[in-house]
This record gives structure tokens, sequence and C-alpha cells, in this order.
């Protein structure tokens, strides 16, 4: 019995000192753990940053081109029908957006739902004043009506979007 005691006291010192040790350990390992987390967080922000500013730049771009008051300045030219000018307004803004596809990436999904709902109320402007103007319509007539309709409206979709994009930018900073 005696000899178990005098075991027991080289024993349990020990155990105690590992497991003082080893919690000593353990948290110096989480602690390095986060420190290289955090590193690797702030390194990637710095690649990144750079890449997501750009996306929203690439994002405020095309809502700017399919602005309708823009996108009919451009894409009108003389003569054109105004079933021509609906068809080619509405590839352009499809042809813009898919373009723009993989700048989601970068952005919030609420900004990215803002972006895809301005898309689709520019084209239903567009098919609204479509409808209302008969086969024989001109394309100045069709952009009259464009027009027409988009002065009704209290504010833009497209500057809804571009006023989402500019919080989220600021957020950011």
């Amino acid at each position: 019995m005696e000899t178990f005691l005098e075991i027991l006291k080289y024993i349990i010192p020990s155990i105690i000192t590992f497991a003082a040790a080893y919690l000593v350990m353990q948290k110096f390992m989480d602690s390095e753990q986060r420190k290289a987390m955090l590193m690797f967080r702030k390194e990637s922000q710095k690649e990144i940053l750079p890449t997501r500013l750009q996306a929203f730049e690439r994002i405020i771009i095309f809502l700017e081109r399919t602005a309708p008051e823009k996108l009919v300045l451009r894409v009108h030219k003389p003569g054109m029908s105004g079933k021509l000018l609906k068809a080619e307004l509405v590839r352009t803004i499809n042809d813009e957006f898919n373009h723009n596809l993989a700048q989601q990436i970068y952005i919030s999904g609420t900004s990215w739902e803002m972006v895809k709902k301005s898309k689709d109320e520019i084209i239903k402007v567009i098919n609204l004043a479509g409808s209302q103007l008969n086969d024989h319509t001109t394309g100045p007539e069709l952009a009259q009506k464009i027009f027409e309709i988009m002065m009704k409206i209290e504010v833009s979709p497209t500057q809804v979007a571009i006023n989402q994009l500019k919080k989220e930018i600021k957020m950011i900073f």
C-alpha cells in the first residue's frame, strides 16, 4: 500500500502537469489557427475587393446602358420600324444582361434581384409600349410611347437598382 501511495505522489503531479501543458498548447494552437485564418481573409480581401468594385462598376454600367432613355437613342437607327426597334431593344437588354451574369457572384442576392427586376421592368415597359401601337408604327413613335410610359413611373427601375448598389458599396467601405 505504501508503494502505491509513493507511486501516486509522482503520477498525480505528472498528470496535472501534462494536463496543464496540453491545455496551454491547445489554446496556443487555436490562437495560431485563428491568426492564420485572419491573415488569409485579409489577404484574400486585398485581392477580391478590386474585383468586387469592378463588378459593381460593370453592373451600374449595364443599368445605365439599359435605361430606356439611353437605350432607345443608342439602338434606334433612321428608318427603323416600331416592331424592329422593339425587338432590338429587348435583344440588346438581354444580351447586355447575359454578358454581365457572372457579376452576381460579387454582389449581394438582394442587389442582384434588384438588377434582374430592373431588367424585367424595362422589358415590360418596351412590350407595353409596343402593344399600344399598331403594326405600322415607326421607331420614333415607339420611342415616344416608351418615354411617355417612363414619365408616369415615379422612380425609374434602373435608378432603384443603382441606389441599392450604391448602398451596398457604402456598406463595404
